[in-house]
Parts: C-alpha cells; sequence; structure tokens
C-alpha cells in the first residue's frame, strides 16, 4: 500500500519534468491565471477524467464531480461552483456529462436502503419517477439502465438551466451554453445528448424565471456603451 502510494510522487516528478521538457515556462504560466471556456460537472468514477476524456489541457477545464453527476440546489458544493464558474470565469460552456456503467445510477434503480446514500440517490430516483412510463417500457435490463443515465443527465442540465446566474448571464452575453454527454467507457466515445437548450430556457421561464430584469437591462446597456 505504502509502495502504490509513493508511485504517485514518482509519477509527479516524472509528469513535471515532462512538462518542463516541453516549455521551461509551463509551471510559471500555469500559475498566474485560469481562463477555462468550459464547465465540467461530471462523476466521481475513478475511471472517468474530464480532461483525458476531452484531450484538454491543464487550465482549459474547471472540473467539479460527485456521485453520478448530480445536480443539486441544496448541495452547496456544486452550486458554489457553478456560480463562480458563470460570474467569475465567464465560462461558455457547462457540460453535464454522464457515463454509461454508472454505479450511483445502478443503486438508484435498486430499491433497498443504502443510509446515507440515500438522500443523494433520491434525485436520481426521482428522476426515474418522471420518466417511469419509458423505463419500465425497456424489457432489456442493460438498455434501460442506459437510458436511465442518459435522463439523468437531461435531468441534471435541467437543474443547471434553473439556476438564476445561468439565466442571468446568458441574457446578457449568450453564454453560457448548457450540453448533455455521456461517455461510453465501452467505445471510449463522448455521446452528445444535443440538450436544445434554448427551447428548455425558454420553457422553464414561465416557472423558473430568476432573473432581476433591472439589473440583466443594466447590464446589458453597460455592454453595448462598451
Amino acid at each position: 500500500m505504502k509502495q502504490s502510494y509513493e508511485k504517485i510522487f514518482e509519477n509527479n516528478k516524472k509528469w513535471v519534468e515532462s512538462k518542463l521538457a516541453e516549455n521551461k515556462d509551463f509551471f510559471k504560466t500555469l500559475s498566474e491565471t485560469q481562463t477555462p471556456d468550459f464547465l465540467y460537472i461530471g462523476c466521481s468514477d475513478s475511471r472517468v477524467s474530464a480532461e483525458e476524456l476531452m484531450g484538454m489541457k491543464p487550465g482549459e477545464v474547471f472540473v467539479t464531480r460527485n456521485i453520478a453527476n448530480v445536480v443539486n440546489t441544496l448541495d452547496m458544493s456544486s452550486t458554489a461552483v457553478i456560480q463562480y464558474a458563470v460570474e467569475h470565469l465567464k465560462v461558455k460552456h457547462i457540460i453535464v456529462c454522464g457515463h454509461y456503467g454508472c454505479g450511483g445510477v445502478k443503486a438508484a434503480m435498486t430499491p433497498q436502503d443504502l443510509g446515507l446514500l440515500n438522500p443523494w440517490l433520491r434525485t436520481i430516483r426521482d428522476v426515474y419517477r418522471l420518466h417511469q412510463v419509458e423505463l419500465d417500457a425497456i424489457a432489456d435490463e442493460q438498455k434501460r439502465y442506459d437510458r436511465l443515465v442518459e435522463l439523468n443527465v437531461q435531468e441534471q442540465c435541467i437543474n443547471v438551466i434553473k439556476m438564476a446566474v445561468v439565466q442571468e448571464q446568458y441574457l446578457v452575453d449568450e453564454y453560457p451554453v448548457v450540453h448533455g454527454w455521456v461517455f461510453d467507457m465501452r467505445t471510449g466515445k463522448i455521446v452528445d445528448l444535443e440538450i436544445d437548450f434554448e427551447n428548455i430556457l425558454k420553457d422553464i421561464q414561465k416557472i423558473y424565471n430568476l432573473t432581476k430584469s433591472d439589473w440583466v437591462m443594466s447590464r446589458k446597456n453597460n455592454k453595448n456603451f462598451k
């Protein structure tokens, strides 16, 4: 166990050496600031690494991860990350990325008491409840499981769009745009669920319109004046 732990520091040393060999100012530049265009909301699964599957470099993706890529507005961690990414980093895209074979989604499909996991998994079970007719009509258990993974991503995208900071920033700057992806570990490919962000935003604003109209108009006017 100690050996596997110490290997991390060996790997880090080799990584530092390789980066300096490519660019002697790599860490100087890295430490100055971050200007990512992407916020990635993903699953904590150890097999799914955001930057690696996206082919991105350090500083290009702002990342938050939790069990089954859930966006719950009562979870201060995810809401704080989204607020910071949108308001301060000015990200252009928010990606909610699930993955086939997700243990959290599978646990949510299982009717059993899982202790402290119950409140967290309830969000995914709510997704099942909303789409129960469609899901129960899928006879193949694996296909039903995969479909719930996709539906969970879609519903978490909607939870992101409900947030005031996302609505307000989009009305002013026409970004960020919210995307739903699923990573297929069986092929290594990203599946774009092609979330219709603009139409979803229009639909939910009838109920979840949280924008401060005076603030939005003021921001727009200041932007146009500049």
